[in-house]
């Protein structure tokens, strides 16, 4: 039976990637292309490559859904109704938004658009915008709330949608439905079914392509069976009707009529449809004819996800749960051969194979064409052929079609057959040939043209020529598509395309004659032989011809210009090794006339490596002066240059000097100006743009030997501005003031600050200029002013020193008067002076050195007149002062009226003249002078000035300086402070009547910590009557003080006093510090009288804070109790009862509670009662608290109460009334304390069945339990009340909790851990039967009673496992049998499951489960590959005999290498058992094999199979063997020895061999084959030696190709043996002569050299070249004439002289040749001679 046409394979397992089960189903595991698998799990997402090996990526990422997009790593999230895009190659967020409803299924319908649908709607999302999703369409009400969408697409051109998914049927049934959406119509259409899917395939006979729908359509409810659909959509009607075939039957096995499609994947390569189903059926349609290809069940499993690899046109899918994922494919080899043989379907195989161009029926082709033909139906047979692919495309087909007589009128039977092949592809060779004959005889080539683009022919050699003829450019075409390189380069050629010829040669590698072309295009296109060279030499990989011969062939032909043009290209990488072509290229131009051309290409400055000075004297003679320049490198030669330096460019000469080093530079600028001033100017220049280089003393030394002192200014005044150097800024001065600069020499002695200040002072001081203003401004900037004074005094310049001081700079006008008083200058002068600079002279220094030299009283009309102009400079109204105060001219008046002294000067100064002034001066200062205050007035007792000055300050840090006693004098009285303190008490403060000044004084005596002085001082003030006796701040004060100083005054003053703050103070009295709580209680009673409070709300709070003074600080409940039947007021009760409840008396909290109607504590008051267990006394509190509030708390607590004190009635009357309890806590409350009965009624009230089966259960109400359990339908209720009747031995209604528990698939282990623990082993046993029937069984249940069988029944775990494996959690039962032993159902299981590694190594471990079939057939499919190794050895030791076979089973699977290493380890007859294993995998060609089967071939002596070996498997250690072999006994394996050497290479060993075995042959054979001369000699000297004549001449006959004539006569001649060389020398004489002949002829010259080489005398003669003569370049000296020695003009010797043998020959020249001479090739070598000795 011919194979299936479907391969299928899992290509990996989700489960062994670490995904759990629970994770991979619908919703939750997306798999939008080949390239990613997307896994949403509990905590993370996990990302399975397939791209890369299944690398598993997790992220700890929180989400409901992931799906990826099918191209790009682009990540969708969705979390509730947020969506999210983010991008994880740039890890950036690309989009996010908040859906108005959740989705129920998302999908990514192509690389820029996710699809989102929701309850009502479907939407799409772009990702190439910042748009947010839109709405396309509404969902169908066929598609309603209750379906479930499985699937969403959109068609290629995206103009369609469709949804669909599947809903509950009638009796069980699944009804699929769909909806389709036109986007440019807008409407919908309601399809039946359950898949469908969008493809585009080409229709026969059309030009478009059709875009077609097939989808799977079933009626819900009728009896038909389902079809296949396959409708074209979106087509326009004016092209033509839309593609559609009859909808076909979907063949439904039996056993699946309730099955249904969850996914139709269409596969584009081969435009078939994959249909798969629920229960794992796959049908393959073929969608141009809707027929059903196969069909086969290819899984137990669901799978729930499919997607399809477009570039092998596979499917893969994810099983539901076991997370396997599939691989699907149409298996082309064998899908003809099926349909032929098992659905005899001819038509359908003809039209698959000649679609898809696969193999199996050719037969049927054949057959179709010969009947067309019979017919005489051209066309129909010719679309056959077509069709067949390859298997009718013959010569001998058309011929058939040749042969057919053409009707007239009609098409030529053959055009027609070339016409159908060029509508369904590709013409072959012979075709494309056929076909253009024709079409080029009628000059159709636009035709030719577009079957050339469409790709419609076959390019070939042949066909190239025929189009040549016509069109050189097609032909061209032709040939690079033919890869016929020789013939597009003749098209090259043809169009003058020179420049691509190269290109082109080297990217396909080919090797052509460029010389012989070259020699060809010089004299015929010169232009075209210079874009050749240029070709040539830019060749990737190098040049492909020799540079210096080419530039010479181009010169021979005196072509200087397109020399120059090679030359310049060739030359243009600047290498080193090219610097004579490089000197030679410029020579030629500057030489030839033409040094224009020269300086061009040294102005690019592209040669850097030609010979300088060589080219330096040429451009010398040449008048190139600059470039001459250029070029020498000797002092010398630059100084006779720049002799010409005034007909050079000046800025070229200055840029020049950059090139030279210092020593260079200073020479010829010395040599420049020695030559007169007209070199002065470009001199100044150079200096000026070097100095840095050159050094300014040089240069300076330059122009002074020069005596261009002009010359120096100008240098010098170039870089003065920029320059550091002191020495260019004194030098620069001394120019100036010799060429009379003063105004320059003042800028810089002004501005400057690089120069010496001494030096330039002492040069200008030296020199007497008329103008001193430079010396003026030096020693003014460099506080040389005493010099400077002196100077201009002695000089009589005074009025400089007016000038000086008044103008430029008058800050130093006290030097300058010391100065003139130091030299006694008149006064009257001095004192002009400073009336002339008036208010710019700086006092302070002006009156020191005034004081100093005792000649202040001078300063005074100086000082008055600046009085007078408004001064108030400090210091000038302090010298005033002074003089005044020394003067005695009224010192008081000044110090009190003048505002800008300053008391720190005058101050100290008056101490020692009158105190008394001194304290006036300081109080002056508003408190910048109080320490100085302080100290003269307690050095000279001012007291009462100090205290009153006190008191009026207002300072608290200045009474802190005169009241805080100094640190470490705290505890001794102070005599000063006593006076001060009774100067501030008697005097300062009875006379003060301000409040603030009081206020000041107060807290100061208060920060002075002096209680008692403040005590006395407030008594004085507030109780012996005064304006401040009412003052409330006092009043507090004087109680504060009292507090803190004297507390026994306390209560003395809040009888006495009535005007202070209550509150606080009763909160002072309160505080740790003080805890004078009676004193609070009295102030707090005091003021809750009418008379002190008017406020009946502020006398409750005073009487609230007064029993809270009892109840919180004194602790006094009783006298709090009496104090609350006094007042009798609610806010005092609710305090009291606060207080009962704090200190645990909560019956009587709860009365005061009561009396205060107040609620507010009834979290606390039910607390406190809970804990007392007085909930009798409760109940009233919590009746009076819901009066006025509804809280849930006061029910909850109230039920609870009436549940204790057992009044049931009540509390059910309570709870059927409207209340706002939590019943439910409450119920849980009495459930947990043993109040069942209670909390039955409860939970009865509420519905709470789970609680009530709980409660009848402690009340032994089983029956009862199970019926409320029942409603509860809670599987922990269930579990509860299974145990608890399982416990009272009630099996029947345990059975029945136990069937509803063990439907959760968590707490299967509970239920079987429960009922083992209590040993009803049995029972448990039955509870499971029972529960493999349920309807909803799950595999945790068929998995539980398989464990439960091995450990209690083991005869039933085989039927068991076989029965229902696929319902079956493997893994758990393989650890059961094992565990039991159990290791035949153990394998069957591993084995079911594809875990063949564990399967093969149980086999392997347990010999009991041993199956040798069932172990082959695992262990090829096992994943680690240890296991076949470890196989290996088991068979070595326990089944030697079967190891053959498998290694057969293995063979392509495992290394052999290391199996050979195991066979080794073993011994040496494992390696014999393993000699046909290892000569069957000897193909693969492995060292370790072939060596291995070289020992043993060895061992046995089988020279025959090691030589067989040897000569097909090249792989091992070659020198290793022949060195063993070298010495082996048998003759045959040295021979093999010998010949391995010959393999390698090495020819001496191996001929050696040969020798000591006389084996003369091999020998032979071994010294031809290496082409070595001196081996063959030394073997043809070896056979003279040892007499050895006919293998001499043998010899010769074989090597006649490596051996010299010369070698061979001398051994002739020597040994006698000259009949034996005879035909060695014939033979070589005949070559000589044939290779002569051929020379001859291809040198012979044209009949027009001789005219063409007299022209090109004459043009050389012309241009002063070359000799009289064509310039030769010769393979060898001895042919060609030789070279004409040169006869004047350019020295082209070089040329000559570096000629090469690759060199290029000019017209008339021997081209290059292979070896020197060509040789004819000879055939088989030397032809054997008349008489050859036999060996």
């Amino acid at each position: 039976m011919a194979g299936v046409p479907l391969q299928f394979s899992e290509a990996l397992n989700l489960q062994q990637l670490g995904i759990p089960e629970a994770s991979i189903k619908h919703g939750l595991t997306s798999m939008e292309s080949d390239r990613w698998i997307i896994c949403v799990e509990p905590s993370q997402v996990t990302m399975v490559d397939l791209q890369n090996g299944a690398q598993v990526t997790r992220r700890p990422i929180q989400a409901e859904a992931a799906v990826m997009n099918p191209t790009q790593n682009i990540l969708a999230l969705r979390s509730g109704t947020t969506v999210q895009i983010f991008n994880l190659d740039a890890k950036a967020k690309v989009k996010a938004h908040q859906m108005p409803e959740p989705l129920v299924f998302w999908k990514w319908t192509s690389t820029a658009n996710l699809a989102l649908v929701t309850a009502t709607s479907v939407y799409h999302w772009a990702l190439d915008n910042a748009d947010p999703p839109v709405k396309m369409f509404d969902r169908l009400a066929q598609l309603g709330p209750n379906t479930q969408i499985i699937n969403y697409k959109v068609s290629p051109d995206g103009k369609w949608c469709l949804l669909g998914g599947i809903s509950a049927g009638a009796g069980g049934s699944v009804d699929g439905n769909m909806q389709l959406f036109s986007m440019e119509k807008t409407v919908s259409q309601h399809l039946t079914g359950h898949a469908a899917a969008f493809s585009t395939i080409k229709i026969p006979g059309r030009e478009d392509p059709a875009q077609i729908l097939c989808f799977h359509g079933k009626t819900a409810g009728s009896p038909e069976p389902p079809k296949f659909f396959v409708r074209e959509i979106g087509r326009d009607p004016s092209k033509g009707p839309a593609f559609g075939i009859q909808p076909a039957n979907i063949p439904v096995p039996p056993d699946a009529a309730t099955d249904f499609p969850v996914s139709l994947v269409a596969d584009p390569k081969n435009d078939i449809a994959f249909l798969l189903t629920k229960m794992g059926y796959t049908y393959m349609f073929d969608m141009h004819s809707g027929k059903t290809i196969y069909r086969a069940r290819v899984t137990q499993e669901t799978i729930f996800v499919t997607t399809c690899q477009e570039s092998t046109g596979a499917i893969f899918g994810i099983t539901v749960r076991r997370g396997g994922v599939l691989r699907l494919q149409l298996n082309g080899q064998t899908l003809v051969p099926y349909i032929l043989n098992t659905l005899r379907d001819n038509e359908l195989a003809i039209k698959l194979a000649g679609r898809l161009n696969l193999p199996g029926a050719e037969s049927l082709f054949a057959a179709e064409f010969e009947r067309y033909m019979a017919a005489g139906n051209i066309a129909e047979a010719a679309r056959i052929v077509a069709q067949s692919g390859t298997a009718l495309r013959t010569p001998a087909t058309m011929a058939r079609f040749q042969q057919i007589p053409a009707q007239p009128g009609q098409v030529p039977p053959l055009l027609q057959y070339f016409s159908v092949l060029l509508e369904n592809g590709r013409l072959n060779e012979q075709e494309s040939i056929e076909v253009a004959k024709p079409v080029l005889q009628q000059n159709r080539l636009p035709l030719m043209e577009k079957w050339l683009k469409d790709d419609k022919l076959q390019a070939s050699e042949a066909l190239g020529d025929l189009i040549m003829p016509h069109d050189v450019g097609m032909a061209l075409s032709v040939y690079l598509r033919a890869e016929c390189h020789a013939k597009a380069i003749q098209c090259f050629v043809q169009r003058g395309e020179y420049d691509k010829i190269v290109p082109y040669s080297t990217s396909v590698g080919f090797k052509m004659d460029y010389s012989t072309m070259l020699n060809q295009l010089l004299f015929n296109n010169p232009q075209g032989a210079l874009d050749l060279a240029k070709g040539l030499v830019n060749a990737e990989g190098g040049p492909l011809i020799d540079i210096q011969a080419t530039a010479e062939a181009f010169l021979s032909s005196n072509r200087v210009q397109e020399t120059t043009a090679f030359l310049l290209e060739a030359l243009k990488e600047n290498k080193s090794e090219h610097a004579y072509l490089q000197t030679k290229l410029l020579e030629i131009n500057l030489i030839g006339g033409a040094p224009q051309v020269a300086d061009a290409i040294m102005q690019q400055g592209i040669l850097t490596h030609y010979d300088r000075p060589h080219i330096g004297k040429l451009c010398e003679r040449a008048g190139m002066w600059q470039r001459a320049a250029e070029h020498y490198t000797e002092i010398n030669d630059i100084k006779r240059v720049f002799k010409n330096s005034h007909q050079m460019n000046p800025e070229f000469v200055v840029s020049y000097f950059g090139k030279l080093n210092r020593e260079q530079s200073i020479m010829l600028l010395k040599d420049m100006m020695s030559r007169g001033p007209q070199n002065m100017q470009v001199c100044v220049e150079v200096a000026k743009k070097y100095h840095d280089e050159l050094g300014s003393e040089d240069l300076v030394a330059v122009f002074e030997n020069a005596r261009a002192t002009e010359g120096l200014y100008y240098y010098l005044g170039a870089i003065v501005n920029a320059s550091e150097d002191p020495y260019v800024h004194f030098k620069y001065i001394q120019a100036s003031c010799m060429l009379g600069q003063f105004k320059e020499a003042e800028r810089v002695c002004r501005d400057s600050n690089i120069y010496v200040p001494e030096e330039v002072k002492n040069y200008l001081k030296s020199s007497k200029l008329p103008d001193p203003r430079p010396l003026i401004h030096v020693c003014d900037r460099f506080d040389f002013v005493d010099e400077l004074t002196e100077y201009l005094y002695l000089n009589s310049l005074l009025q400089y020193i007016e000038v000086y001081v008044t103008k430029v700079s008058p800050a130093k006008t006290p030097i300058v008067v010391g100065k003139l008083f130091d030299l006694g200058a008149n006064e009257d002068f001095i004192k002009r002076i400073l009336m002339a600079v008036g208010t710019a002279c700086p006092v302070d220094e002006l009156v020191e050195i005034a004081e100093t030299r005792n000649r202040l009283r001078l300063l005074q009309p100086w000082l008055e007149a600046n009085v007078a102009t408004g001064s108030t400079e400090p210091s000038t109204h302090n010298a005033l002062g002074k003089i005044y105060i020394t003067l005695n001219r009224d010192p008081k008046s000044f110090l009190l009226n003048n505002m800008f002294y300053d008391p720190k000067v005058l101050g100290p100064y008056c101490e020692s003249l009158d105190p008394q002034l001194a304290f006036i001066a300081y109080k002056k200062g508003a408190g910048e002078c109080d320490e100085q205050l302080i100290k003269v007035s307690h050095e000279h007792g001012l007291y009462r000035d100090l205290a009153k000055y006190l008191v009026e300050r207002q300072d608290l840090e200045l009474w802190a300086k005169v009241l805080t006693p100094e640190e470490g004098k705290e505890n001794e009285e102070d005599p000063q402070r006593r006076q001060l303190i009774d100067q501030v008490v008697d005097w300062a403060m009875p006379e003060s009547t301000n409040a603030d000044e009081i206020s000041c004084t107060v807290k100061a005596f208060m920060a002075a910590d002096l209680p008692s002085e403040l005590i006395n001082l407030l008594e004085r003030i507030v109780l012996q009557g005064s304006d401040f006796s009412d003052n409330k701040n006092l009043q507090n004060l004087l109680i504060l003080t009292a507090i803190r100083a004297d507390s026994t005054r306390v209560a003395g003053y809040v009888d006495q006093l009535d005007n202070f703050d209550a509150k606080d103070i009763a909160l002072i009295c309160l505080s740790e510090s003080h805890m004078l709580f009676e004193e609070a209680f009295s102030i707090y009673v005091k003021f809750a009288k009418p008379e002190h409070t008017a406020d009946k709300d502020e006398q409750t709070e005073m009487q609230v804070l007064a029993i809270g003074v009892l109840v919180d600080h004194m602790k006094d409940l009783d006298r709090a109790k009496t104090y609350a039947s006094q007042c009798d007021e609610k806010p005092v009760w609710s305090k009291l009862g606060k207080a009962q409840l704090d200190n645990k008396f909560p019956a009587e909290a709860i009365e005061s509670f009561i009396n205060a109607e107040d609620p507010s504590e009834y979290v606390k008051v039910c607390s406190e009662a809970n804990d007392s267990e007085i909930w009798a006394a409760l109940i009233p509190y919590l009746l009076m608290a819901r009066k006025t509030m509804q809280e849930n708390l006061i029910d909850t607590e109230l039920i609870y109460a009436y549940a204790k004190t057992g009044n049931l009635t009540e509390m059910e009357k309570f709870v059927t009334g409207p209340n706002v309890a939590n019943i439910q806590t409450i119920g849980d409350r009495c459930f947990s304390e043993g109040l069942y009965q209670a909390a039955k009624i409860l939970f009865i009230s509420i519905n709470n069945n789970s609680k009530l089966a709980l409660c009848h259960i402690h009340l032994e109400e089983y029956r009862e339990a199970v019926e409320a359990a029942k409603k509860a339908n809670n599987v922990s209720t269930w579990k509860q009340v299974c145990f608890a009747c399982l416990r009272a031995e009630e099996f029947r209604l345990a059975a029945t909790c136990g069937l509803e528990v063990i439907k959760y698939p968590d707490h299967v282990d509970d239920v079987v851990v429960y009922y083992s623990d209590l040993g009803h082993f049995e029972h448990l046993i039955s509870l499971f039967e029972q529960g493999i029937g349920l309807d909803d069984a799950h595999v945790g249940i068929f998995t539980e009673l398989g464990i439960l069988y091995t450990k209690h029944m083991p005869e039933k775990v085989m039927d068991h496992c076989k029965v229902f494996f696929s319902k079956l959690n493997v893994s758990k039962v393989v650890r059961a049998c094992e565990r039991a032993r159990l290791f035949e159902p153990a394998v069957y299981l591993y084995m079911q499951d594809k875990q063949h590694d564990n399967a093969a190594r149980t086999m392997m471990e347990y010999a009991p489960s041993w199956q040798h079939d069932l172990f082959l057939d695992a262990i090829t499919k096992v994943r680690n590959a240890e296991l076949m190794y470890k196989a290996v050895s088991h068979y070595l030791t326990t089944f030697p005999m079967l190891f053959t076979r498998l290694m057969e089973s293995v063979e392509a699977a495992i290394d052999h290498s290391r199996v050979v290493s195991i066979l080794k380890r073993t011994g040496d007859w494992a390696l014999q058992l393993g000699l046909p294993y290892l000569k069957s995998v000897q193909k693969f060609d492995l060292s370790v094999v072939n060596e291995t089967l070289h020992e043993l071939y060895i061992e046995d002596e089988d020279y025959e199979a090691l030589r067989a070996s040897i000569e097909k498997f090249k792989n091992f250690n070659m020198i290793a063997l022949a060195s063993k072999l070298s010495s082996h006994e048998l003759l045959e394996f040295r021979r093999i020895s010998a010949y391995v050497y010959r393999c390698n290479k090495k020819w001496s060993q191996s001929i050696e061999l040969s020798k000591n075995d006389r084996m003369w042959k091999d020998s032979i054979d071994t010294a031809n084959e290496s082409e070595d001369g001196e081996i063959i000699e030394g073997l043809l000297r070896f056979f003279c030696e040892t007499s050895e004549k006919e293998c001499f001449a043998a010899a010769l006959y074989t090597c006649f190709e490596h051996i010299p004539p010369d070698v061979a006569i001398e051994l002739g001649w020597m040994n006698g043996y000259h009949n034996f060389i005879m035909p060695f020398i014939i033979q070589t004489f005949r070559r000589t002569h044939m290779r002569l002949k051929e020379l001859e002829t291809r040198t012979a010259p044209p009949e027009e050299e001789a005219i063409e080489n007299e022209v090109a005398a004459s043009y050389n003669n012309q241009l002063g070249g070359f000799g009289g003569g064509v310039l030769m370049l010769e393979n060898q000296p001895s042919m060609g004439g030789g070279m004409m020695p040169p006869q004047g003009g350019i020295d082209m010797s070089g040329f000559a002289g570096a000629a090469n043998g690759g060199a290029m020959m000019p017209n008339g020249g021997m081209p290059q040749m292979d070896g020197g001479m060509a040789m004819p090739q000879m055939d088989g070598g030397m032809p054997a001679p008349t008489m050859m000795p036999t060996m």
